[in-house]
């Protein structure tokens, strides 16, 4: 049995009106179904992508980051080597000039430049250290009053006032030592910002996706975008002195406890720094 090839089925004479715009209204449907599929499908394959190159771009810092801290811990401890001896004989020989006050007054110069030498070794070490947080319950206003305290007389010297706006119901099961250490940088950066006298405001909160934020703004001149952008970045800095590794020994006690740093200028001036670090509960800790 053979067919015509001219001949349709159903033959279109038999297609009523009603029949020819259903077929059409299907066809409409089905155009626009596949539009917003192929739409939905490129959105999500422009966002894996994105989110891919993010990753890639994380992980590509993360290396870098690595051999960085390698040859860092390298060079701070043979300067630390270093600085112990001639600590010692510059100690002896401030003893043998203690009489003759411009030999006095040069020992005292070179103690200067030991001191931010020894300073500098000391972020080298904080940045470089690779190890796991010794966790513990820390009230949070606890340890900002006692970074505060232990800054006082330089807060003083350069009239600079702080605003404590923490509840001490706010406790992180965390390393001490690193969280005071991020806190303490966070201090500094502020008051490195403010020579002329100004105010720290710090203030923490409990975040609806159980974050833990605790802020420390300034208000003074705040920051340009390149500073907001490369603030983290290690031995990045627009200051004189520094090694440039203030914020990023932050960005490293953040991550190494599951947490973030987060950099911004506020509206009403000065820069705010957003510390976000996870709550644990201590049912969940004793278990």
């Amino acid at each position: 049995m053979s067919v015509d090839a001219t001949t349709a089925w159903p033959p279109a004479a038999s297609l009523s009106a009603a029949d020819l715009e259903t077929v059409l209204e299907a066809w409409q449907a089905a155009t626009v179904s596949l539009e917003q599929t192929h739409r939905a499908l490129s959105d999500e394959v422009k966002r894996l992508t994105d989110e891919l190159e993010i990753k890639n771009r994380e992980l590509a810092r993360k290396n870098r980051l690595a051999d960085l801290g390698q040859m860092a811990s390298h060079v701070a401890h043979e300067v630390r080597n270093n600085l112990v001896p001639v600590a010692l004989y510059l100690s002896l020989l401030k003893r043998r000039v203690v009489r003759e006050p411009e030999s006095l007054e040069l020992v005292g110069k070179i103690e200067t430049g030991m001191t931010s030498l020894d300073s500098m070794v000391n972020d080298l070490l904080h940045f470089t250290i690779d190890r796991e947080p010794k966790r513990t319950w820390v009230v949070v206003r606890d340890l900002i009053d006692e970074v505060v305290s232990s800054l006082q007389l330089q807060l003083a010297a350069q009239a600079i006032a702080v605003d404590l706006y923490l509840s001490r119901d706010i406790e992180l099961f965390v390393d001490r030592d690193m969280l005071r250490r991020a806190v303490l940088n966070l201090t500094l950066n502020a008051i490195d910002a403010m020579p002329t006298g100004g105010r720290i405001m710090y203030s923490g909160l409990i975040a609806d996706d159980d974050m833990i934020e605790i802020h420390v703004a300034d208000n003074g001149p705040g920051l340009s975008d390149e500073q907001v952008r490369r603030a983290f970045e290690p031995f990045y800095t627009t200051k004189n002195t520094g090694t440039g590794l203030g914020l990023a020994i932050v960005w490293r006690v953040a991550e190494a406890h599951g947490g973030t740093c987060v950099l911004r200028n506020a509206t009403s001036g000065g820069a705010v720094f957003t510390l976000r670090l996870p709550t644990t509960e201590r049912k969940e800790v004793a278990a």
